[in-house]
């Protein structure tokens, strides 16, 4: 089989990540890939944030500012999950869905198109040989954090990327048939 082929089977999520991240320049690349995801009518329904360094402390506080207006009684340990969140990797990746009303381009597609371009950046990662993880969770469905990281309201979080050098091997996922999940019309 062919290289690309071989990463794209063998993918898969790396929940613990640590240095080094991508550098400014293989950072580029991944972007360079997320701009060829589908996109109807070339609308560029996304945009990315990085996230590193300590700005990375200042997101867990917004995160934990965001929990604690949702739930003002969450125990200690959920609030230092949310604190801590944006620290488990080296970089992190907002994906944002800028979505327009459009005669021609539903807001469903656009959100996919969000969603390709999310996931072109982490096969990117991985062929560049560091790993990630797409998470979303509350915050990610969160005006508020949507609005403290600067976005308007017509952007939605379609993925916090996480992404590092993998800690640990990869976990073994199961093989799967496509004859359970093909069918011929």
């Amino acid at each position: 089989m062919s290289e690309p082929i071989d990463l794209l089977l063998q993918r898969n999520s790396a929940p613990r990540l640590t240095l080094p991240g991508p550098d400014t320049q293989e950072q580029k690349l991944m972007f360079q890939a997320a701009l060829r995801a589908p996109d109807h009518l070339w609308l560029r329904p996304w945009r990315f944030l990085v996230v590193e360094g300590e700005r990375r402390e200042a997101l867990g506080r917004v995160m934990l500012d965001c929990l604690l207006r949702r739930d003002p009684e969450a125990d200690e340990t959920v609030r230092a999950k949310a604190l801590n969140a944006p620290l488990r990797a080296p970089l992190l990746i907002v994906v944002l869905a800028d979505i327009t009303e459009h005669p021609k381009v539903p807001a469903v597609e656009q959100r996919l198109s969000a969603g390709c371009a999310a996931h072109a950046i982490l096969l990117a990662a991985e062929a560049l040989g560091y790993s990630g993880v797409w998470r979303t969770g509350n915050p990610a469905y969160d005006p508020e954090v949507v609005a403290a990281l600067g976005g308007s309201r017509d952007e939605e979080i379609t993925a916090f990327l996480y992404i590092g050098t993998r800690e640990g091997t990869a976990k073994t996922l199961p093989a799967m048939s496509t004859d359970d999940f093909v069918a011929r019309w």
